[in-house]
Order: structure tokens, then C-alpha cells, then sequence
């Protein structure tokens, strides 16, 4: 009998660095304590099939990635042939596998489900064929999955936090060079998501619209991202303001995790949530009275987290208080909205690999 392998690949929450990575810019993450984990035991057929525990059906799709992804049945297997397809297309040999997919990571949240989907489907799958990618290349390759798949023009942090994380560190990556340092969470910090109840799902959604237009932003200034924009050329333009904001947030918001100011991260993630709710229009009501219910609750500060229109809030607060904050915010929250909100408190998780 063909042994099996388990690979995992954590979810991630945005610190900070909300519509920049497809920019070029700087972001801060978190790999979170929560994650997919894919078991593979290789078949002679040349067949991939898949199953999950969250959901119906089975895909059944060749090795050799020629199967169409976007139409692939049923429909939450087409990051599946999409990592399939992606993968073929780098050199993997069309070797069969049987892959079984658990995930405790929250769909539709913003913590990048599909990102370490897609991560762990990559390394049970080139692990079966005996073929190896490096941490930079992995992550390029689950990005461009999603790309085929899902028709999503998602940048690069979801994949590289995933690939990348470290226990008890942030992921301060930078967009363009994909070079990564490793920050320390200060011990004395919380970190709480919150689901807002309001599921979030990009497709169908203005993401693709929002980068669309501050893409347009860059091309009339004559610059093909706008991590080479300065902000006297945006001042007046949101979408690229907000842009051009964030990435400078983002490198004050790493330096005040090496100095522990936790008060100027709050401050920080505050702003964030400004200027993507007023400048890149990215946020919903649901959102901003998520925010505001937290720090009325005790929060350092709170921002959206993921490409907004839905799913979770960040916040980080004293630790010794993370669960009161979470009990009087999203108490609070109901009592506005009648929305069911969750709350999770998450840790820095190491990156993805073999179980």
C-alpha cells in the first residue's frame, strides 16, 4: 500500500497593508494558529482526486493539469486543478494522487482559506511527484492557482504568510522583492479576529474593480505600480492616497513592533481602517461599527482585515484582557447590528510543511 504524507499550511490575518501588495509595497501578517492540512497517497492512473471534510463531492481531475480549472466540478475542487494545472505547467511529472483536505480555517473570513488551500495542495502534490519548489516559488505558484481557478487577481502576502510564517512572529514582507523579516508579536500583546457575519466572497465582489482603478492611477502618472508614487502625486487621487498611505503606515507599524509601542500599532491599524473604508471604499457599515465596538471595548485599535466587503476584523489589545474584549465587543455588536459575530483569539504560526 502507497504511504501517505500530511502537509499543513496556516491561514493568515492582515496586521496591516490593506490593496498594496499588487502594488509592490510593504505588508504585515500573521501565519495564525489555524490551517489546512492536506493527507496525499499517490495513485498509478494519473488521476488526482480529492475530497474534503467541509464539503460535498468529489473531483476527479488528470495529473497532467489539462483539465480546465474554472470548470471544475465540483466547485470549491478548482483551486485543486488550478495548483494541478500550475504545477504541471513548472515540470511536475502527471503523477496520481488521492488527496484528503480538512481545514480549520474559517471560508469566506479574509484569512486567506483559499490561499493555504491552495499552499498545502502544492506541497502534497509536487511531494507525491518527487518535485521540490523553494519557499518563493511555492508561493508563486499557489497565487497563480488562484489566478486560473478563481479568475481572482489576488497579490502575493496571503501565499508568502502562509509559506513563510513563523510561530510567534509577524511576516513583515516586502511586495516587490519578496524579502522577509521575521518580527517578534510582543508577548504582552493579544491579537483577536472577528467575523463581522457578513460572509465575504471576492468573486462577484468591487476587489477586482478597486484594483483596477488604482492600477489606472499608476498608469496615468507613467508608473506601473504605485510603490514609486510619491504622496503629492496621489494627494488628490483616493485610491492612490490611500495606496500610498499604507505603505508608509505599514513601515511605521514595523518599526513600532521592534520598539514595542503598542499604542502607536494602535493608532496605526486605526488609520488603516480609514483610509480603506474613505479612500479605497473597501470597508462596509458592518465593519466600521466592528471596529468601533472593539475599541470602545479596550482594543489598542482594529482594522479590516483581508480584502474587505465582509468577513473578519483585527484588532490587538492587552493580553491579559483579550477575553473581555472579545465578550464586550461582540456583545456590543449584536446589540447594533443582530449579527452573530465570532471571535477568535490566534497566535503566530509557523509556515507551511510536512505534519
Amino acid at each position: 500500500m502507497t504511504p501517505s504524507r500530511t502537509f499543513r499550511a496556516p491561514g493568515r490575518v492582515s496586521l496591516i497593508g490593506g490593496q498594496v501588495d499588487y502594488h509592490e509595497g510593504w505588508i504585515v501578517s500573521l501565519a495564525i494558529d489555524r490551517e489546512v492540512r492536506v493527507r496525499a497517497t499517490g495513485r498509478g492512473d494519473g488521476r488526482v482526486i480529492a475530497r474534503s471534510s467541509e464539503f460535498d463531492g468529489d473531483v476527479d481531475i488528470a495529473a497532467d493539469g489539462r483539465d480546465e480549472p474554472s470548470a471544475t466540478r465540483p466547485e470549491w475542487g478548482r483551486p485543486v486543478a488550478g495548483v494541478t494545472r500550475v504545477l504541471a505547467e513548472l515540470g511536475r511529472a502527471p503523477v496520481g494522487v488521492e488527496l484528503s483536505i480538512s481545514s480549520t480555517v474559517p471560508v469566506g473570513a479574509g484569512l486567506s482559506s483559499s490561499a493555504a488551500f491552495e499552499v498545502a495542495c502544492a506541497l502534497a502534490l509536487s511531494d507525491a511527484a518527487g518535485f521540490a519548489l523553494e519557499n518563493t516559488e511555492l508561493a508563486r505558484a499557489a497565487q497563480r492557482a488562484e489566478h486560473v481557478a478563481t479568475g481572482v487577481p489576488c497579490g502575493i502576502q496571503d501565499q508568502m504568510t502562509s509559506v513563510c510564517g513563523r510561530a510567534e512572529h509577524a511576516v513583515f514582507l516586502d511586495c516587490r522583492t519578496l524579502e522577509v523579516e521575521h518580527l517578534l508579536m510582543p508577548p504582552e500583546l493579544s491579537v483577536l479576529v472577528v467575523h463581522s457575519g457578513v460572509p465575504r466572497r471576492l468573486e462577484g465582489s468591487p476587489y477586482a474593480q478597486r484594483r483596477a482603478e488604482s492600477q489606472r492611477v499608476a498608469a496615468d502618472l507613467g508608473l506601473r505600480v504605485l510603490r514609486d508614487a510619491t504622496l503629492d502625486q496621489v494627494r488628490e487621487l483616493p485610491r492612490g492616497r490611500h495606496v500610498v498611505t499604507e505603505m508608509q503606515r505599514v513601515r511605521e507599524f514595523a518599526r513600532a513592533l521592534r520598539a514595542r509601542d503598542l499604542e502607536a500599532l494602535g493608532r496605526l491599524m486605526l488609520a488603516s481602517h480609514a483610509s480603506s473604508r474613505d479612500d479605497m471604499e473597501v470597508s462596509i457599515p458592518e465593519l466600521d461599527i466592528l471596529v468601533a465596538c472593539l475599541v470602545e471595548a479596550g482594543a489598542y485599535g482594529a482594522r479590516l482585515t483581508g480584502a474587505g466587503f465582509g468577513g473578519c476584523v483585527v484588532a490587538i489589545g492587552p493580553i491579559e484582557a483579550a477575553h473581555a474584549i472579545a465578550d464586550r465587543a461582540t456583545a456590543a455588536y449584536r446589540a447594533r447590528t443582530a449579527l452573530e459575530p465570532t471571535a477568535w483569539i490566534v497566535r503566530g504560526s509557523a509556515g507551511a510543511g510536512p505534519v
